[in-house]
């Protein structure tokens, strides 16, 4: 784990970068406040002046995410037009808000359910699916994609193709801006009525 700086004065923000950092380290249920207490080089009770405990962390820290690809649905591209367009829009911002939120991200992807704050972003992540996965029926109904693939599929290949970028992308090798565009190449590419 990269040494994380000391401070002497904390914010909610400041602190839940730490909290992310640690917790993808660590694994939530892995991590004490004593851990995050060492991470921030501040004392426990500084932590609780800002949050109730470990778990308001952590659903502060996944509704970051969330709240970016729910954010994208609002977005007028992902709202009108034809169907193939706002779901190619809502692809190429869900890599994009990956990318942007790396760390808050690849906790979202890391939550298997164990507490209340992991089965609500649970739920919320099967929503957000659903929600795509409606919106590319809309597409093959249209015949703008093939109708050969069944949408819940297609939506998970498609969002597995995308949550994979946490595994293997770091911000230090560049390449931010190729990553959104060639993940619509690649997908779309397959996916379109011929």
């Amino acid at each position: 784990m990269a040494e994380i700086p000391t401070r002497t004065t904390y914010t909610v923000d400041s602190l839940l970068a730490v909290t992310v950092q640690v917790f993808n380290a660590r694994g939530y249920d892995g991590t004490s406040m004593e851990d995050l207490s060492r991470a921030a080089g501040i004392s426990k009770s500084s932590i609780y002046h800002h949050v109730r405990g470990k778990e308001e962390l952590l659903r502060l820290a996944v509704g970051r995410a969330l709240d970016g690809l729910f954010g994208i649905l609002e977005e007028p591209e992902a709202s009108s037009g034809r169907p193939v367009d706002r779901l190619e829009h809502v692809v190429r911002r869900t890599a994009e808000v990956l990318l942007a939120e790396l760390p808050y991200v690849t906790l979202l992807l890391r939550v298997r359910g164990n507490t209340g704050t992991e089965q609500w972003a649970l739920e919320r992540r099967r929503d957000f699916d659903h929600r795509v996965a409606e919106l590319l029926r809309e597409a093959v109904a249209a015949g703008e994609l093939r109708a050969d693939v069944e949408p819940r599929l297609a939506t998970r290949l498609l969002f597995g193709m995308i949550n994979s970028i946490v595994e293997w992308y770091r911000p230090d090798h560049g390449q931010t801006d190729e990553i959104p565009d060639a993940v619509v190449r690649l997908a779309f590419d397959g996916l379109r009525a011929v």
